[in-house]
């Protein structure tokens, strides 16, 4: 039986950081928006107007933290180093058969913390910990294969492994 309809659900993850898992201490994760930036082209003969690809948007990142943790601490308030983030989750699909699938989703990011307010407190109400980061690096994965790779600082952009800058990196003599 050809089940027509497929739904896939993720409904939780764990969030890692330099390596280490912390599982638990994160509320939620808002990963990048990878966003093109589009250049306006227009000419004389030209019935209209074209955009045509011309770079990668700034990658952003927000996370809401749970309470106060050193090691998020210590690396949230240091202005010159980065963090090597992975989010980590199951990928589950759903048929007319049930679950029939669960595969891995893996995120990996290179960002720096931006903004790492304190908190509030309030009687008996948890402080949580909304945080921004600016991100250099993103990789997706899905069931071991990749998504897209964009690396802003090594004019690296892969979808699917095909390298997209190739010949632009070898224009420029990169």
């Amino acid at each position: 039986m050809n089940d027509k309809i497929a739904i896939n659900r993720v409904t939780n993850a764990n969030v890692y950081m330099n390596g280490n898992s912390l599982l638990g201490r994160a509320e939620e994760v808002e990963l990048p928006q990878v966003k093109h930036k589009m250049a306006e082209h227009k000419a004389l003969g030209m019935v209209g107007t074209a955009e045509f690809f011309a770079g990668v948007d700034k990658m952003e990142a927000k996370i809401k933290w749970t309470s106060f943790y050193i090691e998020v601490l210590r690396s949230a308030v240091h202005p010159f180093k980065t963090v090597q983030l992975q989010t980590r989750s199951s990928l589950e699909t759903y048929t007319g058969q049930g679950r029939t699938t669960e595969v891995p989703v893996m995120v990996m990011m290179t960002a720096a913390f931006k903004e790492f307010p304190l908190g509030s407190f309030k009687q008996h109400e948890p402080v949580v910990v909304d945080t921004a980061l600016s991100v250099y690096y993103a990789a997706m994965e899905i069931d071991k294969q990749q998504i897209f790779e964009i690396d802003v600082l090594n004019n690296i952009y892969k979808v699917a492994g095909d390298d997209v800058l190739a010949t632009y990196r070898l224009n420029i003599g990169a």
